[in-house]
């Protein structure tokens, strides 16, 4: 038998550019900061926090979704 539950940590960046902006200026350096940096930070601290708990199995799901886009994370407990 099994039981499951999901939870969803959603991190939406948004970016605002004054009135002087003109449209590619930035080259989309603020998402290379976030897939170069941030992203990587978030996954490993949410690894690190789940895995302070040693009866719980964590480990990467793909369910063929691009990384650039999700990361799905399980936590999995196995009780006899």
């Amino acid at each position: 038998m099994r039981e499951e539950k999901t939870f969803t940590l959603r991190v939406c960046l948004e970016v605002e550019f004054s009135e002087a902006y003109d449209g590619d200026e930035d080259h989309y350096v603020w998402l290379r900061e976030w897939e170069a940096d941030m992203k990587g930070d978030l996954v490993k601290a949410a690894f690190a926090a789940l895995r302070r708990h040693p009866s719980w199995h964590v480990r990467v799901r793909n369910r063929g979704v691009s990384e650039r886009d999700e990361i799905e994370i399980v936590a999995a407990k196995h009780i006899s």
